[in-house]
C-alpha cells in the first residue's frame, strides 16, 4: 500500500470491506456537478448520485448558502416542546409535493430512522383506535428498510439479517419477491406483465396464517432499489393497496430511493398511481447535503392519534435532531432547485436515454443475465462466481472506479443512478466504461 496523506487507523467504514479498502483507498476530496475529485487528483463521474442522494448534482451553492445563512441565524433549537420556523416551512413544501392527503410530516434524520418511525407510527395508530392487537408487520423478501432493528426485521436481505437475527422483532413475516429472473431477465422502461399473481402468497398463506385482523402494516419499496433496482409487475402496487384496504392494514411505501424525482415524478406513488398511508423519505430531499429523513402520513392517521388530555404527548417518539433548522433550510433550497429547473421532468427524459444505452450496450455481454431500467436508474445483473457471490460485481466496480466512473455493486448487480443533471454524453461514457469492465472480467 502506498503512503497516503491521511491517517486511516481510526475510521471504521460502513458497508465496506475495510481490510481491502486500506490496500487501495478511494477517498473523495471535492465534487462539482457530475464529478468527484479524488485524493490523488483524478476526476470520477458520479454514476450513482452518491448513494441515490445527489439529484441536483454536486456543489449547489444555493443549498450551501441557505445552510450558512441558517447557521448564522438559528444554528440549533430543541425539537421537543418547541420547533423552528424552517421546520414548518419544510413540512409544508414536502406535503405540497406529496400526492393525495399525505399531509402530515414527521421529521427524522435518515432512511433507517424513517423506517423505524413508520413502523412505530403504525402500531401507535392502531392502539389509538382500540385495535392494539394489530402488531404483525409484513415486509418483503430482498427488501431494504435501513439498519435499525425495526427496519432489519421487516427487511428481507439475508446478509443484513444474519448476524442480528436473534434480536429482530418477533411478529414479522415477508411476502415473496417481485422479480422472476427466468421469465423477465430484461426490463426496459416499463412494468413487466406477469402471467401469475405475485401477491397470491400474501393472500392465501401469510394473511390467513396471522389473521388479517392482527396485521398492523405492510411495508414495501415501490421499486426494490437497494437489492438491485427490481421493478414490480404491472398492477402489483394497486392490488396491494386494495388488499390493505380490504383488511384495514396500513400500507407504507419506503421511498427513500424513489422519492423526489428518480422516476420523473415527485414520488413513486405518483408514478404508479397508488397512495400509501405512510411514505418514508430521505436522501434527495436535501440533495444529500445535510442529513434528513421523515415520514409523511395521511390525515386520517394523524387525526386518529390526536386523543387524550391536551397536555399528553400523543406519539412517544422523536429524535434530538428532528426538523433540524439547517437540514430544513437545505431541504427548502433543494426543493426550490428541483422546481425551478424542472429536474423531475428532466430525470424522466434522461431515464429513457440511460435505459436505451444500457440495453443496447450491456445485453449479450459475457456473464450478463439481466438488465432492468425504469426512470433514471438501471441495473445489470451478472451470473455469480461459484462460492463467492457478489465478487464479480465488486471487482467490476473497482475496475470502473479506476476508469473514472462510480457505479454501485449490489450483490451480483451493478447499478447506475446518476444525478438528474446528467448529459447524454456522460451516460454514454458511464455505460461504455461499465461494458468494457464487464468484458475484462469475462473469464473471472
Amino acid at each position: 500500500m502506498t503512503a497516503q496523506p491521511f491517517n486511516m487507523d481510526n475510521q471504521w467504514l460502513p458497508f465496506t470491506p475495510n481490510r481491502h479498502f486500506r490496500t487501495d483507498p478511494r477517498v473523495l476530496v471535492a465534487a462539482e456537478g457530475m464529478y468527484f475529485t479524488t485524493h490523488d487528483g483524478r476526476q470520477i463521474i458520479d454514476g450513482i448520485s452518491s448513494l441515490w442522494c445527489v439529484g441536483a448534482g454536486h456543489g449547489r451553492r444555493a443549498i450551501s448558502e441557505a445552510i450558512k445563512q441558517q447557521l448564522d441565524t438559528l444554528d440549533y433549537s430543541t425539537a421537543f416542546q418547541a420547533s423552528n420556523d424552517k421546520a414548518f416551512l419544510a413540512a409544508t413544501a414536502i406535503a405540497d409535493l406529496a400526492p393525495g392527503d399525505l399531509n402530515k410530516v414527521f421529521f427524522c434524520n435518515s432512511g433507517s430512522e424513517a423506517a423505524d418511525t413508520s413502523l412505530k407510527m403504525a402500531l401507535a395508530y392502531h392502539r389509538a383506535r382500540g385495535e392494539g392487537h394489530r402488531t404483525v408487520l409484513i415486509g418483503r423478501e430482498r427488501g431494504y428498510h435501513g439498519v435499525g432493528f425495526g427496519g432489519i426485521s421487516v427487511g428481507g436481505i439475508p446478509g443484513n439479517r444474519k448476524v442480528f437475527s436473534g434480536a429482530l422483532l418477533p411478529r414479522v413475516d415477508h411476502m415473496a419477491f417481485i422479480h422472476d429472473q427466468a421469465a423477465y431477465p430484461f426490463i426496459h422502461g416499463e412494468e413487466p406483465v406477469w402471467d401469475t399473481n405475485a401477491l397470491e402468497d400474501l393472500e392465501k398463506r401469510i394473511l390467513p396464517l396471522h389473521d388479517p385482523s392482527n396485521v398492523a402494516a405492510i411495508i414495501v419499496e415501490p421499486i426494490a432499489g437497494s437489492a438491485g433496482w427490481y421493478i414490480p409487475p404491472k398492477g402489483y402496487l394497486t392490488q396491494l393497496r386494495a388488499i390493505c384496504d380490504k383488511h384495514g392494514i396500513l400500507l407504507i411505501f419506503d421511498e427513500v430511493i424513489t422519492g423526489f424525482g428518480r422516476l420523473g415524478t415527485g414520488f413513486a406513488a405518483d408514478y404508479f398511481g397508488v397512495i400509501p398511508d405512510m411514505l418514508n423519505f430521505a436522501k434527495c430531499v436535501t440533495n444529500g447535503v445535510f442529513p434528513m429523513g421523515g415520514v409523511i402520513c395521511r390525515d386520517h392517521m394523524f387525526d386518529a392519534m390526536m386523543t387524550g388530555p391536551d397536555h399528553a404527548i400523543e406519539f412517544l417518539h422523536g429524535y434530538t435532531y428532528s426538523g433540524h433548522p439547517a437540514a430544513c433550510a437545505a431541504a427548502l433550497a433543494t426543493l426550490a432547485i428541483y422546481r425551478e429547473e424542472d429536474l423531475f421532468t428532466r430525470a424522466g427524459k434522461m431515464g429513457h436515454i440511460l435505459g436505451d444505452a444500457m440495453h443496447r450496450e450491456l445485453r449479450g455481454l459475457p456473464n450478463v443475465i439481466g438488465v432492468r431500467t425504469l426512470g433514471l436508474a438501471g441495473a445489470v445483473e451478472l451470473s455469480g462466481l461459484p462460492g463467492t457471490p457478489g465478487k464479480r460485481a465488486y471487482d467490476i466496480f473497482l475496475d470502473c472506479y479506476q476508469a473514472g466512473v462510480m457505479v454501485r455493486p449490489a450483490g451480483d448487480n451493478l447499478v447506475l443512478a446518476p444525478p438528474y443533471i446528467v448529459e447524454a454524453a456522460q451516460i454514454d461514457t458511464m455505460v461504455s466504461v461499465l461494458a468494457e469492465a464487464i468484458k475484462r472480467h469475462a473469464s473471472a
